[in-house]
């Protein structure tokens, strides 16, 4: 994804998203093990979702970082 160069999203918001997908990694592997699944296929799923979700999330945000860029105006209007 192409951000302007003066554009970077501030830590806290990937420490939010570590945390959103470490929750619900372990949701997930709760879950899974009221199942009875084994635990190699349970590892698996967890970090399935684990990188999925954390995927969507890295996109959603660097996606809004992008949207609400007015770096491209200031440099339009000079």
């Amino acid at each position: 994804m192409n951000l302007c160069p003066k554009c970077n999203p501030p830590a806290w918001t990937f420490a939010v998203i570590f945390i959103l997908t470490s929750v619900i990694a372990f949701v997930t592997w709760l879950m899974l093990g009221l199942s009875m699944t084994a635990p190699l296929p349970r590892a698996g799923i967890t970090s399935v979702v684990f990188l999925a979700v954390g995927a969507t999330l890295v996109h959603y945000v660097m996606s809004c970082v992008k949207r609400h860029c007015r770096h491209g105006e200031q440099s339009a209007r000079a």
